[in-house]
Order: structure tokens, then sequence, then C-alpha cells
């Protein structure tokens, strides 16, 4: 899927195999070079002669050089052609070319400034996909660990920031292409590798959307679902990615049922709806705590309306006689019958049960314990049936 690689890469064999060619058919008497290109049957057929002296044939040296590994001849030659010839048609190789012979010369991030030229400045050019191309395997370098320079000496500086700028910038300047699709899951999986989860959930969503045709759908689809559930920190928190989770993995249940099987969607909608009850009751117990035990009894209405058969509908029975006690005649009428439920689910008389005594504070004389029905609500929610 992605091809980084640790040291850089060198010329691809297509412009290797064209400068090998002009190499072999040069003629030393004339100096001249001739350019063979194939055509529509596969065939190569002769276009014209380069003079050496002339752009192309000064271009065509640049690659011999970089063909032959001397990196340092192939950026010389470069910066030479670049300064002399600021208004050249063929400026935009010529910085691919030096770009190429910096990154061959373990100098990567340098390298990405003349990349970023021919990105900007030449994107109707011949060579603004290959310098996306290099982005792309510097990017997935970074994603990976690799470190910048520190002042071209050792790997030190973090490259977190520039992975990801680039990794955007691929796909917003290629979009739809193989390229900006395998830009988009290297930026999702670096997210997801990282722990922003929230941020791969994100990618994840887009990269879905952009490319539901995508060999890699499968893949996405499910560490979308696995960052939602990884990214709720728990009951206090939003659950809005359990909700994204718990629809996603519906989905997955109809459209592929083989595959929700084998990664077990039937429990992580066990654990999604007991987090559901377990964010209910917390907020009952905030309720509670704050002296409305309205809307506390309300809260614990719904779980038990909505999750009966979760943890949090037995923690909500144990302290329900308690906040059914404070609830005013006229609510408490309209109530469910929570005795009933109380002695089905916990078979428990219904009573006001005394809660946990809490520890005193330090000190010569400490304070009586509180009474059940002044007990803390953290406390009542968690005290032990008779």
């Amino acid at each position: 899927m992605r091809s980084a690689t640790a040291t850089p890469r060198a010329v691809p064999a297509s412009i290797g195999l064209g400068c090998a060619l002009w190499l072999a058919l040069a003629s030393p008497a004339s100096g001249q070079v001739q350019e063979f290109k194939l055509d529509g049957s596969d065939r190569w057929t002769e276009t014209k002669e380069i003079d050496p002296v002339s752009d192309e044939g000064q271009i065509m040296a640049m690659r011999q050089a970089l063909e032959a590994k001397d990196h340092g001849r192939a950026r010389n030659l470069a910066d030479r052609f670049i300064e002399a010839r600021p208004l050249s048609p063929l400026r935009a190789e010529a910085l691919l070319v030096r770009a190429d012979a910096t990154y061959g010369l373990d100098d990567e991030y340098n390298a990405l400034y003349d990349y970023e030229e021919v990105c900007r400045r030449y994107a109707g050019s011949e060579v603004f996909v290959t310098a996306l191309e290099r982005e792309f395997e510097i990017a997935v370098a970074y994603a990976k660990g690799k470190k910048r320079k520190f002042f071209g000496t050792f790997r030190l500086l973090s490259a977190y920031e520039d992975a990801q700028e680039l990794l955007i910038r691929i796909q917003e300047r290629l979009p739809g292409s193989e390229l900006a699709e395998k830009a988009g899951l290297a930026l999702a999986d670096f997210y997801f590798d990282n722990r922003e989860l929230t941020l791969a959930a994100e990618a994840y969503d887009l990269f879905l959307e952009n490319y539901p045709k995508s060999k890699h759908v499968t893949k996405a689809q499910l560490r979308l679902i696995y960052s939602y559930i990884a990214a709720f920190k728990g009951p206090l928190y939003d659950l809005t990615g359990l909700i994204e989770a718990k629809t996603r993995l519906r989905s997955l249940q109809v459209t592929d049922p083989a595959l929700a099987e084998q990664v077990g969607a039937d429990a992580i909608l066990v654990r999604v709806y007991e987090s559901e009850a377990a964010k209910l009751l917390t907020t009952a117990d905030w309720y509670w705590k704050t002296g409305d035990a309205i809307s506390a009894e309300l809260f614990i209405r719904r779980i038990i309306k909505q999750y009966p058969h979760s943890v949090a509908c037995l923690d909500a029975l144990r302290v329900i006689p308690e906040v059914f006690a404070k609830l005013p005649e006229s609510i408490a009428r309209g109530a469910p019958n929570y005795r009933a439920m109380r002695e089905a689910k916990l078979g428990v008389a219904w009573e006001v049960t005394p809660t946990a005594t809490p520890q005193p504070a330090p000190g010569p004389s400490p304070e009586p314990a509180p009474a059940a029905s002044q007990a803390p609500p953290t406390e009542a929610k968690g005290a032990a049936a008779p």
C-alpha cells in the first residue's frame, strides 16, 4: 500500500532507461544526441537530435549524472541551469533534478523546497505528479518515525507536523487520483498509530466518502469503528463517537455479516449498550448531587426503559428508593412501578437502605457518619442492597 524507504530513492527506472538510450545513441563526432520515444505500437521512433548545449541537452546531462548516482554533479549542473535560465520552459525539470539530487544526498528536507516549488508554480508540467510522488515518499518516511536533521548533522528533530502537512497537500493537489487515495489512507493510519483517535476517525470517514470503491474500504471501515470506540473516555464525556460506532457496526452487520461476526460486532455492541446506560446513570448521579431529585429520577426512568438489561439499570434500582423519597407527590404518582422492578431484578424489598459511611477526615474529633437520607449521591449509588 505504501512504499516508503528509510534511505533516499534513486531516479525512477523510466528516466534511467531514457538516459541510457540517449547515451547509447550519442554521436562522438558531432556531439549530438538522438531522442527516441515509444509510439502507439510500442516501437522506438526517433523524434529529434538534441544539442548538448541547448536547454534539453543540459537537462539530459543532469539526468545522466543522476542515473550514474553522481548526485553532487547533478545538483551543481541544476544550480547553474536554474540561475542562468530563470525563464526557461524546462525550469521545472531542472528543479526536479536538483531536488532528486539533494534527496540522493540524504537531505530530503531541503529537497522538499524544490519539490514544493514545482508543485506550486508548475502544476501543469510533466514533472508535477513526479514531484508529488517524491513528497509522498518523504511524508511516509516521516510518518513512520524518520527524524529531520539538526543543522545538517544528526537526525534529532521530529517530523510529525511535516508528515501530516505533506499528506494533506497531496490530496488537495491531486484529488481523486490513486496517489491521493494512498495519501488519504496513510494520513488516517498515521493518526491511528499515534493514538490521535478523533483525527483518525475523521480521516477514515473522509477516506470512505472520497474512495467508496477502494480496495482498502474494509480496513478503513474497521479502523473507523475502532477509532470511535477507543476515543470514548468514559461516561463523563461525550457519547457521539459511541453512537457513530454503533451505527457503523449495525450497517456492517447488514452489508457484510461474515466480517461483522469475524470482528465481534455483537460483543462491541454490548459494550456500547453498557456505556450508553452508564452515561445516563452518571448524569442522574450529577443531578442527585445538585439536589435535583426530579431530574435524577427522569434519567433513571430512561435507563430502566431504554437499557433494562444493563448493569446501570441494576445500579439505578438500588438507589431509586432514596431518590423516590425526595420526589413531589405529583411526580411520584406518575412514576413506573419501581417496587415491582426492584423486587424482580434485585430480589430485595422496597426500603431506603443505609449507605456506606464515609471515612472521616483525620483529626482529634471526627464527626459522626451522615444518615442515609443525607448521604452523598456517589455513596448512595454504590450502597449494597440488604
